[in-house]
């Protein structure tokens, strides 16, 4: 299956949300299940204000959800979305590549 344009912005966006190592830590601790922002908060070190950042970007581009519980916010990793990212890098001769080669 070939990547069609409106495939290849969704993955840069997703790639570019995973452009940062606060970001990637954040991912990495939602690995292993869902997690209070209080439990980032304390993992990561980060000022509320800098956590709700980051994850604001991470779940504009999909890569987690939220759900809240009383007054906190519990955090979980959208494996098929970013399994869907990772997917464009591996699928057989895209249309994007095989545009890009000069020789035949």
């Amino acid at each position: 299956m070939a990547a069609t344009v409106a495939d290849l912005e969704l993955a840069a966006a997703r790639f570019q949300a995973l452009s940062d190592p606060i970001r990637l830590r954040i991912l990495g601790l939602l690995a292993d299940g869902e997690r209070c922002v209080c439990d980032l908060m304390s993992e990561l070190d980060a000022a509320q204000s800098r956590l709700s950042f980051h994850l604001r970007v991470l779940k504009d581009a999909g890569l987690v959800s939220s759900r809240r519980e009383g007054q906190w916010i519990y955090y979980t990793l959208q494996r098929d979305v970013l399994a869907e990212a990772v997917e464009v890098l591996t699928m057989s001769a895209p249309a994007w590549k095989r545009a890009a080669r000069c020789c035949g």
